[in-house]
């Protein structure tokens, strides 16, 4: 009963420690992200830090530089879609190459001001000049390198 007792204190101070850990980590984390809030969903928060998740857009921004007129493209995904966590590890560094800006759009924790991009399913990748929607692309394509690099290609010759 004794070795039981000691076993199960020493599995809940590992579990202790653990939370903690895991608390520091996400304190880290969290005193520069871009998402101007601090209670952020936990895959969120695995994803600060990330390279392939640099270009964070808020809700106004976006509406904003797409209500003016700028020719912009938005990445609408989620840190729960596994089409979107296999998606833009590919999309990034195409985007980077063609010199293409993506604004990326958290659904998970902006779904709400979403609706009027008329968003129902992700990862989806549009692009708008003179403030409309010009194209649109929905789900992780078949051939996500060729498809991507189409999808600019389609709008970069308006430039």
């Amino acid at each position: 009963m004794k070795k039981l007792l000691i076993i199960g204190g020493i599995i809940v101070v590992i579990f202790g420690l653990l939370i903690f850990l895991n608390n520091q980590s996400n304190e880290t984390k969290l005193k520069h992200n871009p998402y101007g809030k601090e209670d952020l969903e936990q895959s969120t928060i695995g994803l600060l830090g990330n390279e392939n998740y640099s270009n964070i857009v808020l809700p106004d921004e976006l509406y904003e530089k797409v209500k003016s007129g700028e020719s912009v493209t938005a990445y609408f995904f989620s840190p729960e879609c596994p089409y979107c966590m296999e998606m833009t590890p590919i999309l990034m560094p195409i985007a980077e190459k063609n010199d293409i800006h993506v604004y990326q759009y958290n659904m998970l924790e902006f779904k709400n001001e979403a609706q009027p991009y008329g968003i129902t399913s992700w990862p989806a990748l549009i692009h708008y000049k003179d403030g409309k929607e010009v194209a649109r692309s929905v789900g992780l394509p078949k051939n996500p390198e060729q498809d991507i690099q189409a999808f600019f290609d389609a709008y970069d010759e308006e430039k």
